[in-house]
Formats: structure tokens, C-alpha cells, sequence
């Protein structure tokens, strides 16, 4: 990737992920505070809305920059000019190391997004202070690795088209897909998130999250949130693949 690719990757990823993010925030609001362990009244019901979004406007732009860099650099590093039917392995591995990179920014981001979401009386600023306090800057990246798994089951299922409205279809439908698949996989990421300092779920251990939600709420609990997610990730591929295509044919 020349110099020209990596500035209009950067740029187009960037301005794609913040669109989407505050658009669609109440969307994640929503599914946020009905995957809370205290339930969605509890958590802010539909109060405060917007809580949270000053994290979400900071991590988006070099978020979604990191992942379409590290995306199409790693695309053309593993092109070999070879057979067309290995392209769909190019493009999910390469989306696969994408998501891993951007998560280290992501998953910050979200972690106190998250929390001030179910929290809509407390500032951003005040919960980033206190989860650094408590726990220091590993605080930021709990339910690291459960965010890379649930991005990069997502991740598999995009990839460029002709054009952009293409993109943007495929995005679409393609996205609401993995996230109905993925859903339990966020709620584990949420509780995750979520706990207390110290206790059992804190670990991150996904599979033991996943355990905790089925034991206690069953196949609900498990797919909680899930009519809000698959709104917002089928909009959010929409508006985001087909915006960075665009913009990127724009600038090239």
C-alpha cells in the first residue's frame, strides 16, 4: 500500500465509522441497557439516551481508521494475483487482523461507553477516572478478548463489490446476519464489561459469562438485545461500507 492508499484508507475509515456511530448510538443504548445484568429500567430505560457518547465520538474515528488500514494493507500484502476463489481467505483474514488492531482502541472506548450507558448520571469523564483508579489501564481492556471474537465472526462476512451502493447492500444484509449469530457473544462482552471489580465475570472468561447468563435467564438472556443490534449493525453496514467505498472512490 503506497502513501496515497494509506491516506484515503484512513480517512474514509474514519468518517464512515463516526457516522455510523452517532447515528445509530441510541440503537446501542438500547441493546447496552437490555443485555445489563440490572435490567433495562434499572440501567436508564430510556432516559439519557445519548450517555456514554462523548467515548464513542474520541474511539471512532481512529477505530475505524485503524481497521480499514490494517485491512486493506494487509489485503495487499496477501494478494498474489492467484486464483479469484481465494479472494474471499484474503479478504476475511485480512478483516480478521483488521478487527484484532482496532479492538486495541475499540475496546477502551467501549468499556467506558458502556458504562455510562447504564449509568446515564455519571459523566464519561468520571468513569473513565474511576476505572482507571480501581483497576488501572487493564480496567480499559477487559472484555478484550471477547470483543475480537464477536468483530471477527463479524468481519467474516464483509468485503468490497462493484459499487457503492453494492457495498452497502451487502453490508447491510451481511451485517444483521452476524450480528443475530453473535449476539450471545456481545452479551458476554456487555457482562463483561459490566461487573464488578473482583468478581467471577470480571476474569473475562467468555465461556464462563456465557455459562452465568444461560444458567440464570436461559435462551432469552442469551439473546438479549438482539431486535436493537440487528437494527443497528444492518444500518450501521449500510451507511458504513457504503460511505467508505464512496468516499474512497472520491478521494482516489
Amino acid at each position: 500500500m503506497d502513501r496515497g492508499d494509506f491516506l484515503v484508507s484512513l480517512t474514509a475509515g474514519g468518517l464512515a465509522g463516526v457516522s455510523v456511530d452517532l447515528i445509530l448510538f441510541p440503537l446501542d443504548t438500547v441493546k447496552t441497557r437490555l443485555q445489563s445484568p440490572q435490567g433495562f429500567k434499572k440501567a436508564g430505560g430510556f432516559r439519557g439516551i445519548y450517555a456514554g457518547v462523548p467515548s464513542a465520538a474520541v474511539g471512532s474515528f481512529p477505530n475505524a481508521a485503524a481497521f480499514f488500514v490494517t485491512y486493506e494493507y494487509t489485503k495487499a500484502l496477501l494478494h498474489t494475483g492467484g486464483s479469484p476463489y481465494l479472494s474471499p481467505i484474503t479478504h476475511m483474514l485480512a478483516a480478521s487482523f483488521g478487527e484484532v488492531v482496532a479492538c486495541l482502541i475499540r475496546v477502551p472506548s467501549e468499556v467506558v461507553k458502556q458504562r455510562a450507558q447504564v449509568s446515564p448520571s455519571s459523566s464519561t469523564l468520571r468513569i473513565l477516572s474511576n476505572t482507571l483508579y480501581e483497576e488501572g489501564i487493564l480496567g480499559l481492556y477487559r472484555g478484550y478478548k471477547s470483543t475480537v471474537l464477536r468483530e471477527d465472526f463479524w468481519s467474516w462476512k464483509q468485503g468490497h463489490v462493484v459499487d457503492s451502493w453494492q457495498s452497502a447492500v451487502c453490508g447491510a444484509f451481511a451485517g444483521g446476519f452476524a450480528a443475530a449469530v453473535t449476539t450471545p457473544l456481545d452479551v458476554a462482552k456487555t457482562r463483561i464489561m459490566l461487573a464488578k471489580t473482583g468478581s467471577r465475570t470480571a476474569s473475562g472468561d467468555v465461556l464462563s459469562a456465557l455459562h452465568g447468563v444461560w444458567k440464570a435467564e436461559g435462551i432469552s438472556g442469551l439473546f438479549a438485545g438482539i431486535v436493537p443490534r440487528m437494527s443497528a449493525i444492518s444500518l450501521g453496514g449500510f451507511i458504513f461500507l457504503g460511505m467508505y467505498d464512496k468516499i474512497r472512490r472520491l478521494l482516489l
